[in-house]
């Protein structure tokens, strides 16, 4: 119970702010010994957070004709790292970089980027100025998200932002480029789920699904809040104290 508890709130808040969901979930299990490799968990976790981000953009979704091709550069954007993951997953090359040593060196150097990304100018805007060039860039720039620690939402906030959105459309980009990431992530894990037989569902894997969501809704709804007010410097901050930290252990 603690630990459903636990990592929902921990991908609920970390999915959608730059710091890494994947690597926070890999450090808290390490810590504490939990067992993040539980498949059925891990699709409920990501499964809340695609809930989330498709209830707070339900209007955009709904209003499809309007956003048509919005929405048609956003899967443009997506298919380079869910190729590239499929890829990844195929061969078993995944775990080769989910450890320690990685996150650590991505954690503090895609934090440092982000700080730079985030002194360009502040003029574009999603609705008139997302080009499918900038969509190809993005993409291509999220397929980095794939290492621990580099955080989807933050290389896709840096890449756009070097392409000179502002903080908030830059975080909109972010949000709306997880639909269908997330949504591959959850199909395919549900896929094997079904074909492993282990099709139990009880109570817990629905609170695991609730918690994921409320706290990737809230997480949503008040990091945009905050990048209309303030900079990114507290996440940067963040990431380097906790890389700094990191590389301590792992080297000492």
């Amino acid at each position: 119970m603690i630990e459903v508890l636990t990592l929902s709130i921990i991908q609920g808040i970390t999915e959608f702010i730059p710091v890494s969901s994947s690597s926070h979930l890999i450090l808290f299990s390490e810590f504490f010994n939990f067992n993040a490799g539980n498949l059925s968990l891990d699709v409920n976790l990501h499964l809340g957070s695609l809930l989330a981000v498709l209830v707070f953009f339900k209007r955009d979704i709904a209003d499809f004709t309007k956003n048509k091709d919005l929405f048609k550069k956003i899967i443009i954007s997506s298919v380079p790292v869910i190729f590239l993951g499929f890829f990844l997953v195929q061969y078993n090359l995944i775990d080769q970089i989910r450890n320690i040593k990685v996150i650590a060196w991505t954690t503090l150097l895609f934090g440092i980027l982000l700080y730079v990304s985030d002194r360009f100018q502040l003029n574009k805007k999603l609705e008139k100025d997302f080009t499918y060039k900038n969509a190809i860039v993005i993409g291509l720039f999220q397929m980095l998200s794939l290492v621990p620690g580099v955080s989807r939402s933050g290389i896709v906030i840096t890449a756009a932002r070097m392409l000179n959105y502002d903080r908030y459309d830059s975080s909109r980009i972010s949000f709306l480029l997880s639909i269908p990431t997330l949504g591959v992530v959850s199909i395919y894990g549900i896929k094997k789920i079904i074909y492993s037989g282990d099709i139990y569902f009880s109570t817990l894997n629905l609170l695991s699904i609730l918690l994921s969501f409320v706290f990737s809704f809230l997480t949503i709804k008040y990091f945009l809040i905050f990048v209309k007010k303030f900079n990114l410097i507290s996440f940067v901050l963040y990431r380097c104290v906790l890389g700094v930290i990191l590389l301590y252990f792992v080297y000492s």
